[in-house]
This record gives C-alpha cells, structure tokens and sequence, in this order.
C-alpha cells in the first residue's frame, strides 16, 4: 500500500457523513442551522481544539473578501469558522473523499455552502491557478508529509505576493521516538514530523518570510491536563449523564473508536516533549 492509500485509509471511510447526522439526530441537533459551538467537539481535528482555530486567524490578520485555501480541510471547521467569522471565501482541499463528503454536508447544515467548498485533492499538488490566494492555512497536517520543500513550495505557487501563510503544526521534539497510535498515525510509516528550526529553514527557502513564530507547546500541555480534569469531574454527573447525546459528539465518529487513545497518546508525547507545536504566520516574497 503506498503512503498516500495508507494516510487516506488512516482517516476513516465512506460512511462517515452517515455516521455524522445519525450522532447529530441523537444530540437534538437533526435539523436546523448549526453553529461553531455546536460542531465544535467534532470538527475542530488539532490541538486545543477551536481556540488553537480563533488564535490562529487572529494572527494571521485576515480580511474580509479574502480567498483562502485551507490546506487539509478535514472535516472543514476552521474553514467554516473563517467563513462565518470574516466574510470570506475558503476552499478546502483533503486527501480523504470522506472527509470532503462529511465536509461538503456539514457547510451546508451550517448555512455557509456559499462560502465554503471542499475538493479531494493532493497538497502537493494543487488544482488551483499560481497567485489566487491571499492567504493559506493549515493546521496538524503538514505531519502526513514526507516531502515538506514540496508542500511549502506549492502552498507558495498559490498564494499571492505579499499574501500569507497560516500554519498551526506538530513539530518532532528532542525526547525519543513517539508513542503510537496519533491522531494523524498508528505507525511511524505515515508520520514525518520536523524539527522546529528545520521547517522554519524550509519556509524561507521556498520564499516565505518570518511574520509571527510561537511555541505553542506549554499551552497543549495544559490543554490535555484541563480536559483530563474535565473528563474526570464528568464522571458519575448526573447532569453530564442527562446530556450523554450531546456529549457523544467527537472526532470517534470519523476516526473510529480508538480516537481516544491517539488523543491520550499526542498528549502524553506533547508532555514528555516528544513533541511539540508551534503556530507561525508568514508572508510570500
């Protein structure tokens, strides 16, 4: 199997759209308008979940009527967010035919079909006119990738001098190898994470400048500890236990059931500083 059949095989199947307004009918939320609250437990696949997606967009300074390509779109959160939140264009390439399917459907529960589309697609590779972009985004994808001058050289092909790149990632740290399964893979086959300092050199090679770089990793730290307390408090709570639909709504339903234990496992890597996350913005020269 290569490595691309392998990654999209890694993210689920054809009946994930399925399995999306079944979990949705149980938490009351069958039909209706649905919001970035409401999807939030979902469809936000990265660290820290919709706040990593509010930081980001912040960073990156982006303005309304901008067109945007959302580089591994997933199940489309941020791109619906940006959508919904900045009166903006956004085009969401994945890899996974699933994912797009689940996204395509999830835009138009929420009301943004119009802003938003999603196409399978390779990163590497992009179907799309050199300089149409004002801005490119990504978050925890850039993992999958053996081949990153590739990635970063196309993301610049398709942005626009003076436009800019968005970049929430999962760097390889300085503590050993990882524990598996990760959200991104059960196996070292599939995984290609880069040190900080090397995709930083990457980037500037392929033409982009430096705008904003953060180490984000002290903050995912904290992040799975708040919600290994949260998990623990919502235990025998009866009131947790009355809104157990609702709760049901997570990444499971397109990972499958040992999503929990890839989540527990990228926790547990970030805390031993196995890895780590960095947030970056950057400008194309």
């Amino acid at each position: 199997m290569s490595d691309t059949a392998e990654i999209v095989q890694h993210y689920g199947d054809g009946d994930i759209r399925d399995r999306l307004e079944q979990a949705l009918a149980r938490a009351g939320l069958g039909e209706g308008r649905l919001s970035s609250s409401d999807l939030a437990p979902l469809d936000q696949f990265h660290t820290r979940g919709l706040a990593a997606t509010v930081e980001l967009a912040q960073a990156a300074a982006i303005e309304a009527g901008a067109e945007i390509v959302d580089v591994g779109s997933g199940l489309g959160g941020a791109s619906r967010y940006l959508a919904a939140t900045f009166d903006c264009r956004v085009h969401g390439i994945d890899l996974s035919p699933a994912f797009v399917a689940a996204a395509s459907y999830l835009a138009e529960r929420a009301g943004l079909a119009g802003k938003v589309t999603y196409q399978s697609a390779d990163a590497l590779a992009m179907p799309f006119a050199s300089g149409r972009f004002d801005l490119a985004w990504t978050q925890h994808v850039a993992m999958n990738i053996a081949d990153r001058a590739c990635l970063y050289g196309e993301v610049h092909r398709v942005v626009r001098p003076g436009g800019r790149f968005a970049i929430y990632d999962v760097v390889a740290g300085n503590a050993g190898p990882l524990h598996f399964p990760v959200p991104w893979s059960r196996g070292p086959e599939t995984s290609f994470l880069v040190a900080p300092d090397a995709m930083r050199r990457t980037l500037e090679q392929a033409g982009f400048k430096v705008i904003d770089w953060q180490d984000k990793s002290e903050t995912g730290v904290a992040w799975f500890a708040e919600q290994q307390k949260a998990r623990a408090a919502a235990q025998g709570n009866a009131a947790q236990a009355s809104n157990a639909a609702r709760a049901s709504l997570g990444l499971h339903l397109a990972m499958g059931p040992d999503f929990p234990l890839m989540a527990a496992n990228l926790g547990r890597n970030l805390g031993e500083r196995r890895v780590g996350l960095i947030q970056a913005v950057l400008e194309r020269s």
